[in-house]
């Protein structure tokens, strides 16, 4: 007979893979952090699946209910998901702080160059 939280466990992967493959699908998400996702969700049907590697896992973990190192290892891979995204989102926003910055840069010199084009040849204002 299989466990609830090993039911439970394989069911909410399963449905993880499916949203994961949807919103590629739907081009919500990038295929390079669809397969961090994939993994992730790979990784605890195999545990759920596999009652030999569960109980090897919670025994080096010393956790006593097997099923329960599912949790654990669910856990963990939450924590790094939202590592690494947090990693991509403060390389990002370094970026977008340089853009931002070179964009200002680019229109101060497109003012000035207006103005000089606007003074005509010999800083005097030209007539239009």
């Amino acid at each position: 007979m299989i466990d609830r939280t090993v039911a439970v466990t394989i069911s909410g992967a399963l449905v993880l893979m499916l949203v994961v493959l949807e919103m590629v699908r739907r081009r919500r998400l990038k295929e390079e952090y669809s397969l961090l996702w994939l993994l992730i969700s790979v990784a605890l049907v195999v545990l759920a699946a596999s009652r030999g590697i569960l109980a090897a896992l919670a025994a080096a973990l010393g956790i006593a209910y097997p099923p329960s190192a599912l949790i654990v290892v669910g856990f963990g891979s939450l924590t790094a998901a939202t590592l690494h995204f947090s990693g991509v989102v403060s390389r990002l926003g370094e970026e977008n702080t340089a853009l931002a910055q070179e964009m200002a840069i680019l229109r101060w010199k497109v003012r000035v160059m207006e103005g000089k084009m606007a003074e005509g040849p010999e800083g005097e204002a030209r007539v239009s």
